[in-house]
């Protein structure tokens, strides 16, 4: 078995290679080729905890993985990780298991690498600004899939920790060194917002973080960060005001994001309004933008087959470049 840090996995694969890899994964999960049954979450609610398994296969690259996330709230307090993941690959051809890999990186850059996809399709191809809502560790792929797919001039960046919007500022040049655009701090979303043709929302806001009154005709948005039924990035406006919105799974939302279930259950909007999912929209089973002036909404929770695309890619790149530690088990 084969064992890849962090490190490792970014010395080799990068935010075009995940673009390609995951839009390759959608068709065959659109064929049916793909096998993603649900996550298993066990509670352990003394320590306010959980731990996830989230299992999947793909016939065509003959691989199976597993990833598993532990999420202990309290672990700052004693000078560890909230989130630690990994990630096992095995082949289903002769049930090898073939790789341990860390899953952190990986998870944000499949994450990321839908959020491009989507923007691919969905943002105007004249897109030049985008408003980053949330800078933290997450924004920074989504952030990097929206300069892989659109030529970018301005980069906004919202936090309301604002010493945290200017060091993340920061990281950009170190994680975009090609950017040469500006990039600005801004004082208030809906400004960001206002100003924008693409929009990044990517926090744990349980309340809506900017007001749909401040859309401007022709925005696309991507929204990551609210992932249970009771975060609300998004307020009912913006989902009225969209033409299009697309999601990684409808089945995932339904059960996850707080963005709909909240108004669904307040009979202001209806999941009926969804457009469809991301894998239908790159097969051309359902639209893409269709005018300047629409807005659109790309709405992602996750789904473990993302992470098995994404870590046999990486796995096949380190076999190729030598890195990793093989150890026998």
């Amino acid at each position: 078995m084969l064992i890849l840090s962090e490190k490792q996995i970014r010395s080799l694969y990068k935010m075009k290679d995940a673009i390609h890899d995951l839009e390759q994964a959608l068709s065959n999960y659109v064929e049916g080729k793909i096998l993603n049954p649900h996550r298993t979450v066990l509670e352990f609610p003394e320590k306010s905890a959980s731990a996830l398994y989230m299992p999947s296969a793909m016939e065509p690259i003959g691989k199976t993985a597993v990833k598993v996330v532990t999420i202990f709230p309290h672990n700052p307090s004693l000078g560890k990780k909230t989130t630690q993941g990994m990630i096992v690959l095995s082949d289903t051809n002769n049930g090898d298991h073939l790789a341990c890999m860390n899953a952190s990186y990986l998870t944000r850059l499949r994450t990321g690498a839908a959020s491009g996809i989507a923007t691919k399709y969905l943002a105007k191809e004249t897109a030049s600004t985008v408003a980053v809502i949330g800078c933290g560790a997450m924004a920074e792929e989504q952030l990097q899939a929206v300069l892989e797919v659109r030529d970018i001039k301005t980069i906004m960046l919202f936090n309301r920790t604002k010493d945290k919007a200017h060091s993340f500022a920061k990281r950009i040049a170190y994680l975009s060194p090609e950017y040469e655009g500006e990039i600005i701090i801004m004082d208030e979303a809906d400004e960001a917002v206002s100003r924008a043709e693409i929009v990044i929302c990517s926090t744990r806001s349980e309340t809506p973080v900017f007001s749909g009154k401040a859309l401007q005709p022709g925005t696309h948005i991507n929204g990551v960060g609210s992932y249970l039924p009771h975060m609300q990035e998004v307020d009912v406006e913006t989902l009225l005001k969209c033409s299009k919105i697309v999601t990684d799974t409808i089945e995932g939302v339904k059960d996850e994001a707080g963005d709909f279930i909240i108004p669904a259950k307040a009979g202001e909007w209806s999941f009926s309004a969804l457009h469809g999912e991301l894998g239908e929209l790159i097969t051309g089973q359902i639209t893409s933008r269709e005018t300047e002036d629409e807005i659109t909404f790309f709405k992602s929770v996750g789904i473990a087959y993302f992470d098995l695309a994404v870590a046999a890619a990486a796995y096949e790149k380190a076999i190729q470049a030598g890195v990793g530690t093989e150890v026998d088990i």
